[in-house]
């Protein structure tokens, strides 16, 4: 088991430097409108503390205007401004740190000063913030190193000249001093106004808005419900304004102001479409249309990403099964959303990717495509691979929902014939024995066990369901750190792990009815991922991107609870489903607020019975089919 450095208190985390958890170093980002922020954080083998930070403004667009090209105010440790107490430069001690949204550092110097460092974005200012509060009499002369409005240097942008300054005022309140600094992007032609104490405020009202409004998990194990409530905060944060709306972008140094079909369309917008934030589901309405002019009759494929706040794309992975992802997540959006003018605006996109994937069936009956999500990092046969079919698949039973919703029954026959046809397909093109398991090789050639052998059972195909939850929680697939995104063998000798696959597989196992198998890995993962040593939230690949905590893991994670540990199913659009089967070691189960089908919904899970609350009144309106509750 890893090793623990954070504990939970309330509705954070916090730690609490000692010789045992140091040396010790991490970092932690947070997303406005217009700013994102990552905070490098630590303390050393002395104790020292460590702090440097990079605020990217996806707005200001360097020179190529390309997917990493969101402009950057960097300071290092020794470009931050420093302290001076009566003339002199101090050194500071970590005492602690603490995570609620907001990064608190806690730190005393050798003269037994104390001093508390706050660090949060502006929630609509190209301004990222750091308030100092330092406990010193008002006789002693306090200062920092640069002047109070200093420009830190010039970088040159698609938009003219970027000005990174730093500005700051300091006041002496409640007895001790306040230093409020903002850490300024922007045209030199255009001032920005930026308050960092409403700046506080302003954050602290956006995380109650993304953690409280929608979504409240409630179980007796705190480190889940916590984890759970973080995943909520990371996935919804990372939204920008841009050219061409708001766009939710993945972050992690490299990704704004653009999306993916898979992190976007397929990962964070069915999540979104659950919380009810105007801001989250706004930023997914746009995700979809801005695809559609790409959908023509020409049936060329979906570019692979669209970029540089809208207005350029790129292709270089080729057909990742990029209409598949848009099926399955656009046609789930709709029915979690429940909205039926959004439904059927998006309607007809969703019945070009379709029929798009008709048009990439093989002879074999799956679906082909030139790549995957992965873009070829792990090797993959280039007609057809498990994660493009699997996801057809699953977009092609929510889309028939969707047409029947609509009135469209011709439409929803037609993609339930494809679906059962595409699984049959599945079975016998994929299917295989592998290491005496009866489950799925990835691609045809390539017979070793692959993290994605969870999406069939994720999509309800469950005919090889117990060999691949065996083949998924072996010693082949399965370590500390989640699923292994390929087996170790004679090609593959790294330990690369992907959490969106581990998360995938997480919530299959719920959904094929193994909850009892997979709540201790789940146990652990979220031990290891909020307490340990790399917090709060899911990360995205290691040793790739080094556990970026890109936000669409973060979408994903919260699926594990609402669709997998729940079973929460869409039926139509006024209605969903499910499952009321609570996992040994856990004592009971509460979600609340649930917005869906346009309604809001709790749902309680004890030992034996359950309750559902619609718009605040006990639901008596269920029927059981099987062993799913129906909720209309």
């Amino acid at each position: 088991m890893a090793k623990q450095i954070w504990e939970i208190n309330g509705n954070s985390i916090i730690w609490n430097v000692n010789k045992e958890t140091t040396p010790h170093f991490d970092d932690i980002e947070m997303s406005g409108l217009y700013c994102d922020y990552i905070l490098a954080y630590g303390a050393d083998k002395n104790g020292c503390l460590s702090l440097s930070q990079k605020c990217y403004y996806p707005t200001l667009r360097k020179i190529p205007n390309d997917t990493h090209a969101t402009h950057c105010f960097c300071l290092s440790a020794e470009d931050r401004p420093y302290i001076l107490i009566d003339g002199k430069q101090i050194t500071e001690y970590a005492k602690s740190f603490s995570f609620d949204g907001i990064l608190t550092a806690n730190s005393v110097t050798a003269e037994g000063y104390e001093i508390t460092h706050k660090f949060f974005p502006s929630s609509e200012a190209l301004a990222a913030n750091e308030l100092i509060y330092v406990y010193i009499p008002q006789s002693a002369k306090l200062e920092l190193s640069i002047p109070q409005d200093y420009v830190h240097s010039y970088d040159r942008g698609t938009k003219g000249i970027y000005q990174n300054r730093i500005k700051y005022n300091i006041d002496y309140i409640n007895g001790c001093y306040l230093i409020q600094i903002s850490y300024i992007s922007s045209l030199t032609t255009k001032a920005v106004n930026n308050n960092p104490l409403t700046e506080l405020n302003n954050r602290y009202q956006r995380i109650s808005q993304l953690c409280d409004d929608a979504l409240v998990l409630e179980t007796d194990n705190p480190v889940l419900d916590l984890m759970a409530r973080f995943a909520k905060l990371r996935a919804g944060e990372s939204i920008f304004e841009t050219l061409t709306g708001k766009y939710h972008s993945p972050g992690g140094h490299a990704y704004y102001a653009a999306i993916w079909c898979n992190d976007e369309v397929e990962y964070a917008g069915p999540h979104f479409a659950m919380t009810g934030d105007k801001i989250d589901i706004e930023a997914s309405v746009n995700a979809y249309k801005a695809y559609i002019p790409f959908m023509s009759d020409t049936y060329y494929r979906l570019p692979s990403s669209i970029i540089a706040e809208g207005l350029d794309v790129w292709e270089g992975a080729g057909d990742r099964g990029d209409a598949a992802m848009y099926l399955y997540g656009c046609s789930l959006f709709c029915l979690y959303l429940g909205d039926k003018s959004v439904a059927q605006e998006l309607y007809p996109a969703i019945k070009w990717c379709a029929e798009y994937c008709e048009r990439k069936k093989l002879p074999e009956g799956v679906i082909g495509s030139d790549s995957d999500e992965l873009e070829g990092r792990f090797p993959t046969d280039k007609k057809a691979n498990l994660s493009t079919s699997s996801l057809c698949y699953g977009g092609l039973i929510f889309a028939a929902q969707l047409a029947d919703s609509l009135g469209d029954t011709q439409t929803a026959m037609e993609y339930n014939r494809r679906a059962k046809e595409l699984e049959l397909a599945i079975e016998s093109y994929f299917g295989a024995e592998l290491h005496g398991f009866n489950t799925y090789r990835y691609s045809k050639g390539y017979d070793t066990l692959r993290a994605w052998i969870c999406l069939p059972l994720c999509m309800g195909i469950n005919t090889r369901a117990e060999d691949t939850l065996n083949a998924m929680l072996s010693p082949y697939l399965w370590i500390e750190e989640g699923m292994l995104t390929c087996e170790r063998s004679n090609e593959n000798k790294s330990d690369t792990i992907w959490d969106r696959s581990t998360l995938y597989g997480i919530k299959c196992a719920f959904l094929a009815g193994a909850g009892d198998r997979i709540i201790k890995p789940l146990f652990n993962y979220c031990h290891k991922r909020l307490l340990c040593d790399r917090v709060p939230y899911a990360v995205e690949a290691y040793p790739e991107g080094d556990k970026r905590h890109l936000s669409g893991e973060s979408a994903l994670f919260v699926r594990i609870i609402t669709e997998g540990l729940l079973g929460i199913m869409p039926e139509s659009l006024t209605s969903f489903s499910f499952v009321p089967v609570l996992p040994k070691g856990l004592g009971y189960i509460k979600l609340s607020k649930i917005k869906i089908c346009n309604g809001v919904f709790d749902i309680e899970i004890n030992n034996n019975s359950y309750t559902v609350y619609k718009n605040g009144q006990r639901c008596d309106n269920l029927t059981r089919c099987g062993n799913r509750i129906i909720v209309k």
